[in-house]
C-alpha cells in the first residue's frame, strides 16, 4: 500500500485544478498586461481567479495580491509593514512561527529593530493577555500564526486581532496551514494581512496570496512593473494563479463536510494510537487543525534509546509505503531539534522525537487503521520493551 500522510507539506493538484492549468497553457496564455484579445484572456483568468480566492477568506477581490508562495506572502507582510519606518521600531510575533516571519524578524533584529516572540504553553497557544501586555507605543506590527504546521494547534486569532484593534497595531496571520481547512472571515476577525499557499489547498506550487486590508498602506518587496495593483511588480503566472482560484473555490464549498470527515479520521488515529506509551501526543487537541496529528516520541533515558528518533519512525514508515514528516532538521549530518518543540517547553533531547501525520482527500479509514496498525508494528520492532496494546 502507497498511503501519503503528509498534506501538511504540500497536496496534490486536483483535477480541476489541473485542467484549468492546462486550459490557460493552451488558450489564455497572454501576458495580462498587454491590451490586445491575448493579454485580455489572461487579465480574465487572473481577476476570475481574484474573486475564488477572496470569496474563501471573505475578503474584497481588490484586495487580495497574489504571490509566488506563502514565504512571499509572509515576507511581504513584515517587510512591506517595517519598510515604511526610517527608523527602527517594534514588532511582535509568536516563538512558534514558520520560519519565512521567524527570519525576516531576526533580520530586522540585526538592524535595530525590537523583537518581542510571545511565549506559548505546553500545548503551543499564546495567551492573548500576553500580546496586550507586550504592545508598546512604537509596536507597529503583530504576526501571528493562525495554525502552527508541525503540532496543529491553532491560535486565538479573534482575540489577538481585536487587541490589535484596540491599540492600533496592524495584525498579520499566516494562514498558510488554515486557509481551505478552517472558515476564515477577514472582516469579521478584524485582520488586516492574511497569507494564504495555493499548493496547501490542492492548487498548483508556485503561487499563493497576501490578503491585504482595503486603505493599508505598505511598500512593495519588489519594484517594476505595478503589477497586482503595484503590491507585487513581475509578470503574472497565470497558469498556476487560475488553478489556485479553482482550488480555492472548491475548497470554499466543500469546507464544512471534509472537515467534519478528516475530524473523525484524525481522532480515529488518535484513539488508535492511545495504547502506545511511546507515542504523546503534541499541540492543542482541542483547538487543532481538522487534519493534523502530532507525537513526541518518550523513550526512556538510555544509551540505546539515544539514536531513536522522529526520523527514525518517518524512515520506517517509508519503507512500508506511508509518508510522514518530523519537525527536526537535518543540518550537515547533526539533527537538530525542533524549535516549535522547544519553545513549547520540550527538552534538547525531546524535540528532535517529533513527528506529524496529516490527513487529506485522498485519505479513507482503511487508511487510518492500516498506518496504525504498521505504526504500532514499527514501534515493537524498534522499542520491544514499550510495544503498543
Amino acid at each position: 500500500m502507497q498511503i501519503y500522510l503528509d498534506y501538511s507539506a504540500t497536496t496534490p493538484m486536483r483535477a480541476e485544478a489541473i485542467a484549468t492549468v492546462h486550459r490557460v497553457l493552451t488558450s489564455e496564455w497572454g501576458n495580462p498586461s498587454s491590451i490586445h484579445q491575448w493579454g485580455e484572456r489572461a487579465s480574465t483568468a487572473i481577476e476570475q481567479a481574484r474573486f475564488q480566492v477572496a470569496a474563501l477568506i471573505n475578503a474584497n477581490p481588490d484586495a487580495i495580491a497574489f504571490t509566488s508562495g506563502g514565504t512571499e506572502a509572509n515576507n511581504q507582510a513584515i517587510m512591506g509593514v517595517t519598510n515604511l519606518y526610517a527608523t527602527p521600531q517594534h514588532l511582535v510575533i509568536s516563538s512558534v512561527e514558520h520560519s519565512s516571519i521567524d527570519a525576516p524578524a531576526r533580520w530586522l533584529e540585526s538592524r535595530g529593530w525590537q523583537v518581542t516572540r510571545l511565549p506559548v504553553d505546553l500545548a503551543g497557544r499564546i495567551d492573548p493577555q500576553d500580546l496586550a501586555a507586550a504592545i508598546r507605543p512604537n509596536t507597529v506590527l503583530v504576526s501571528i500564526i493562525y495554525g502552527q504546521s508541525e503540532v496543529g494547534t491553532i491560535q486565538p486569532i479573534a482575540e489577538l486581532a481585536a487587541i490589535c484593534q484596540q491599540y492600533r497595531v496592524y495584525f498579520h496571520t499566516d494562514a498558510v496551514q488554515a486557509a481551505g481547512r478552517v472558515e476564515i472571515d477577514v472582516r469579521a476577525l478584524g485582520i488586516d494581512l492574511l497569507s494564504i499557499s495555493s499548493h496547501k489547498l490542492y492548487g498548483p506550487q508556485g503561487t499563493g496570496a497576501l490578503y491585504i486590508r482595503p486603505g493599508l498602506e505598505l511598500v512593495p518587496l519588489l519594484a517594476g512593473g505595478g503589477q497586482e495593483m503595484g503590491w507585487r511588480s513581475g509578470t503574472q503566472s497565470v497558469p498556476q494563479i487560475a488553478g489556485f482560484g479553482v482550488a480555492a473555490e472548491l475548497a470554499s464549498e466543500e469546507l464544512a463536510a471534509e472537515n467534519n470527515r478528516l475530524i473523525n479520521l484524525r481522532d480515529r488515529l488518535f484513539d488508535l494510537l492511545s495504547g502506545c506509551p511511546i507515542l504523546i501526543p503534541t499541540g492543542d487537541r482541542l483547538h487543532r487543525l481538522p487534519h493534523h496529528l502530532s507525537f513526541c516520541l518518550q523513550l526512556p533515558d538510555c544509551h540505546s534509546m539515544a539514536n531513536i528518533t522522529g526520523k527514525t519512525i518517518v524512515r520506517q514508515l517509508n519503507l512500508a509505503g506511508i509518508g510522514i514528516s518530523s519537525g527536526a532538521a537535518c543540518t550537515s549530518g547533526k539533527l537538530n531539534p525542533s524549535p516549535i518543540l522547544l519553545a513549547m517547553g520540550y527538552t534538547q533531547t525531546e524535540a528532535v522525537r517529533g513527528i506529524r501525520i496529516t490527513l487529506g482527500k485522498a485519505t479513507t479509514v482503511a487508511d487510518i487503521d492500516w498506518t496504525a496498525m504498521v505504526l504500532k508494528q514499527i514501534i515493537a520492532r524498534q522499542i520491544p520493551q514499550l510495544a503498543c496494546v
